[in-house]
């Protein structure tokens, strides 16, 4: 394709309905990264917890939160996605808001903050199952890269701006506070998923109503796990991001201990290298439409699984920080072109029934591999030290793009249905 689709797809406009789950993406990506750390500050500075309960707050989000929502899955997939987007919104903006009411009325637990880790974590993985369903029924085919491009760049975005804002917010009014406004982000989020308007198609069933056995809650896995293209990148995806999370709290470690840097160094060394984000996900549509998107999800996947390594070399310093910032900045920019390719590619290739079961499943499975990885690589530093963990974790991730999907598989084409339409009535044609 020439320059003049290079162009289109820059400028494509995906249609009112899209502008508005975009914004309602955008408020709730920023009011999540304005509260970028605020329960362990909670923890440390408002319940004075220790570090093995700051650990616990951390991972029972992750882990029990993953298993609550298994059930979810099954539960949304026939059910029309937006009103369980706009339900997901509204608990967690009651269960956020619990955390200022209580410490108001001098009744906040550490078990609290436990209990609403665990509901928004839930939440979490419900809402992006039902998102990305939404999505894959309010846009048109072509044009997902495009809208995923989007909501990667948006993404980049909140996390570069969002925690220097929330920062200087807590050392103003507290982490409490950015609780507050987090929670209100969600309710700004349920509003625009609403003003979305039209009429979204019940999904069709074929059958009668599945119910909550373990043949239903597994079926996810089982569409993951049976399909030739999604089986190899579901785990390329499961423990790329298992094993970058896991060294984050080593690093952590290693950079604020014996290292010696200062806060604000460490921040900077994580938050102005998601400018490489921005570039990557701009350049996604792009990319693809000049070398083709397998091509460009393939080399962009094996590039991101190069970087890790570096990490472990960090000395104190200039140089040292620098070195930080130049291996973070080369992930996430291939991180900013992968993301969107690979979720394109996954939801043209997942059945339009098994959308939301396929996405819980996956989210669930990543947040699990997330918990577990970072346990024993806590367990790993102990032993060894924190660079050797960090170390280990970059040379795994070398044979990552070993699992990437080798041929381009098909996608389905959809099935004409009376329920389905190509795009919405107020959508603007590209």
């Amino acid at each position: 394709m020439g320059g003049s689709a290079l162009h289109m797809g820059a400028r494509r406009k995906l249609g009112r309905q899209f502008g508005w789950l975009w914004a309602a993406y955008a408020v709730s990506a920023f009011g999540t990264w304005l509260a970028f750390d605020a329960f362990p500050m909670i923890a440390i500075m408002v319940l004075h917890a220790g570090a093995a309960q700051v650990s616990l707050l951390a991972a029972a989000g992750l882990a029990v939160g993953a298993a609550v929502a298994v059930p979810l899955g099954p539960w949304m997939e026939f059910r029309r996605k937006r009103p369980v987007m706009i339900t997901m919104d509204v608990v967690r903006f009651a269960a956020l808001m619990t955390v200022p009411v209580l410490f108001l009325l001098g009744r906040l637990t550490f078990v609290q903050l436990v209990v609403v880790s665990v509901v928004v974590s839930a939440a979490d993985i419900a809402f992006t199952a039902a998102s990305g369903a939404a999505l894959k029924a309010l846009v048109p085919r072509e044009d997902l890269l495009v809208a995923n491009a989007r909501f990667e760049s948006t993404s980049w975005t909140a996390t570069m701006l969002g925690p220097q804002i929330g920062g200087a917010a807590i050392g103003l009014f507290g982490p409490v506070m950015a609780v507050a406004a987090n929670a209100v982000s969600f309710l700004l989020s349920a509003a625009g998923i609403r003003a979305i308007g039209g009429t979204e198609p019940l999904p069709e069933r074929a059958g009668p109503p599945p119910r909550l056995r373990a043949g239903e809650l597994l079926e996810g896995w089982r569409c993951i796990l049976t399909h030739p293209a999604l089986r190899p990148l579901f785990f390329n995806q499961v423990l790329v991001g298992g094993l970058i999370m896991a060294t984050a709290p080593l690093l952590a470690v290693l950079m604020l201990g014996s290292l010696g840097f200062a806060p604000w160094q460490y921040a900077m060394a994580f938050t102005l290298p998601c400018v490489g984000g921005l570039i990557g996900s701009r350049l996604a549509p792009r990319l693809a439409a000049r070398f083709g998107r397998h091509r460009v999800m393939l080399i962009s996947g094996a590039l991101r699984a190069c970087w890790l390594p570096g990490l472990a070399f960090v000395r104190p310093g200039t140089a040292g920080l620098v070195l930080v910032m130049a291996v973070e900045l080369g992930l996430i920019c291939c991180m900013g072109v992968f993301t969107p390719l690979y979720a394109t590619y996954r939801l043209d290739r997942t059945p339009a029934d098994r959308v939301a079961r396929t996405l819980s499943a996956w989210s669930v499975s990543s947040k699990a591999t997330i918990a577990i990885l970072t346990a024993l690589w806590g367990l790993l530093a102990a032993v060894t030290g924190p660079r050797i963990a960090i170390a280990t974790a970059g040379v795994l991730s070398l044979a990552t793009p070993l699992l990437l999907p080798r041929h381009e598989h098909d996608a389905p084409r959809p099935a004409p249905s009376r329920n389905r339409r190509r795009a919405t009535p107020d959508s603007e044609s590209a």
